[in-house]
């Protein structure tokens, strides 16, 4: 069935009626199969309407003044959707019903309101999301502005007129002028999204212009992590000088305490705890989602801690380890990697799925992994964790022994 492109009825909400048995009149607008009701301050006897012809059936003044003022109302909306149309706006049933309610109201702008919500964001940070979260929406609406001025030529744009064809120009132009990889630009959409449902939700827009659009973020390779035997070479192969020796000990510890480079690079000395038992823990919300993890030390990762307490770069910035920039630090493993003949790309991620993968591999539940990783359900952590090989020729290995003592 066809919907109905614009449309205008008029009803009895008799469920209202009055004592007097008087029932308002509601107008109910209807554009692209989307409708909104608004009650237009008039009313009728209940047994005096005819709904078929939507009009008050008596002859009475009451009866001839309120036909007289649907009549009236009936124009002031074609009016309006007239004037929105001419003004190069979709003229939607939520535009026509917010000027029928206030006249003198300006229709939203996109940018204006995109920009208000990244400060609305900005406030949850600490509450509901984290500083790196926010810091997306904001990174968002400069790529917004500059893409709606080269493409519109506008400085703004009205919120009704953000569409499909918006949205993939929009992420073309993530791509191609800012470099963003099918995966960053999803993630940047994701934050549109989020912000049209809140437009929708607050009925300042008619439909969600992402209904059809289909984000599919790329399943990349495995992600490389090490072996057993490489990093036991890693952490015993002696470094040429002091700043390979710093790096390699900051990866190793994350291979040991399954830390994403960002927590590492914030961990300080209120973060480690002992228990009743006198085993350290680390205690520490995680930055990207400031969900708790909770890692037992091992006493390798003990004495590291220990020998960097004293560093000076580490006690001027608070801090338990010293840790470079991101990027120095990726660019350094690399170093590291051709010095113990690892043939694989080292970067700091690869130490957070060394942990999973060896957890998994040496009998660790996979719930009791999720803790330490500072998941909120076992659907990330298994995206973690691969089954060597090695692991999987130790089970099939208990399938033959159970045919083996079958037969």
């Amino acid at each position: 069935m066809e919907r109905k492109r614009f449309c205008v009825t008029f009803f009895l909400r008799r469920a209202r009626t009055n004592k007097a048995g008087l029932a308002p009149i509601l107008a109910r607008i209807t554009t692209n199969g989307v409708s909104k009701e608004v009650y237009i301050q008039c009313s009728v006897p209940a047994d005096r309407w005819n709904q078929s012809k939507e009009w008050a059936t008596g002859r009475d003044k009451l009866c001839q003044q309120v036909n007289a003022y649907l009549n009236e109302y009936r124009a002031r909306i074609l009016a309006i959707r007239q004037e929105l149309i001419s003004k190069g706006r979709e003229g939607n049933c939520i535009e026509i019903k917010n000027l029928l309610l206030n006249p003198a109201a300006q229709s939203k702008q996109f940018l204006s309101e995109f920009g208000q919500y990244c400060e609305k964001r900005q406030g949850e940070v600490g509450v509901r999301i984290t500083q790196l979260t926010a810091n997306k929406y904001h990174r968002l609406y400069r790529y917004l502005k500059e893409y709606t001025t080269e493409r519109y030529k506008k400085d703004d744009l009205p919120l009704t007129a953000v569409d499909y064809a918006y949205i993939d120009g929009l992420n073309t132009f993530m791509q191609t002028a800012h470099n963003c990889k099918n995966n960053g630009a999803v993630n940047l959409l994701c934050c549109l999204k989020n912000f049209m449902l809140y437009a929708l939700r607050n009925e300042w827009i008619e439909k969600n212009p992402f209904q059809h659009y289909k984000m599919k973020p790329e399943h990349n390779k495995d992600k490389d992590h090490l072996t057993k035997a490489e990093l036991e070479t890693l952490i015993n192969k002696p470094m040429p000088n002091e700043r390979l020796e710093r790096i390699r000990d900051v990866f190793t510890f994350c291979c040991l305490t399954g830390l994403a480079f960002t927590d590492a690079d914030h961990l300080r000395p209120e973060h480690i705890g002992a228990d009743a038992n006198g085993t350290l823990w680390i205690h520490k919300p995680r930055e990207k989602t400031a969900i708790m993890s909770r890692i037992p030390l091992l006493p390798y990762t003990i004495s590291l801690l220990r020998k960097y307490e004293m560093d000076k770069t580490c006690r001027e910035r608070g801090r338990m380890l010293p840790i470079p920039s991101n990027n120095k630090m990726n660019a350094y493993l690399k170093e590291i990697a051709t010095i113990c003949n690892i043939d694989k790309t080292l970067t700091t991620h690869v130490a957070r799925h060394t942990f999973a993968c060896l957890a998994v591999e040496y009998g660790m539940p996979i719930d009791v992994l999720a803790k330490i990783l500072g998941h909120s359900n076992t659907n990330m952590t298994r995206h973690y964790a691969k089954f060597s090989e090695q692991l999987i020729g130790r089970e099939m290995q208990k399938i033959g022994q159970v045919f083996a003592a079958a037969n």
